[in-house]
């Protein structure tokens, strides 16, 4: 593994422990502080799909997720991550309430990194299906 490999993991690393952070508490500050000023996010689907630019909006986003998810998101499950110079994917579960029904997912998440901060985040995800 090179340097610039082990500098991208152990960033994406921080940033995805304070990113599930938010998921269960809805406290994004440990994770935006992480975003640089151009930080680009992808979402697959509603309100916020495709490409998002800045951190004002991808604050609107995360508190987005948290109000439909109150009272929060719980990772499962750390499936796999891998990564690379530029870039680290970390595959997971989750599970909680969406809009008052049960809910299970599998989630990818991409963390592109700069230096020290996070300078894109793109997710792709598909329900583990419906709780009864």
């Amino acid at each position: 593994m090179t340097q610039d490999s082990e500098n991208t993991l152990k960033v994406a690393q921080q940033a995805f422990d304070h990113f599930t952070h938010g998921l269960a508490t809805g406290n994004w500050e440990a994770f935006l502080d992480m975003l640089t000023e151009d930080f680009t996010l992808w979402f697959p689907m509603g309100k916020f799909h495709g490409l998002n630019v800045g951190k004002e909006r991808t604050r609107e986003f995360f508190e987005y997720v948290f109000e439909s998810f109150n009272p929060g998101l719980n990772l499962t499950s750390l499936d796999r991550v891998t990564s690379n110079e530029t870039t680290a994917v970390f595959e997971f579960r989750d599970e909680g309430v969406l809009l008052g029904q049960l809910y299970k997912n599998r989630v990818a998440v991409s963390f592109d990194v700069r230096g020290d901060k996070i300078c894109a985040y793109r997710e792709y995800f598909g329900s583990d299906g419906k709780s009864y």
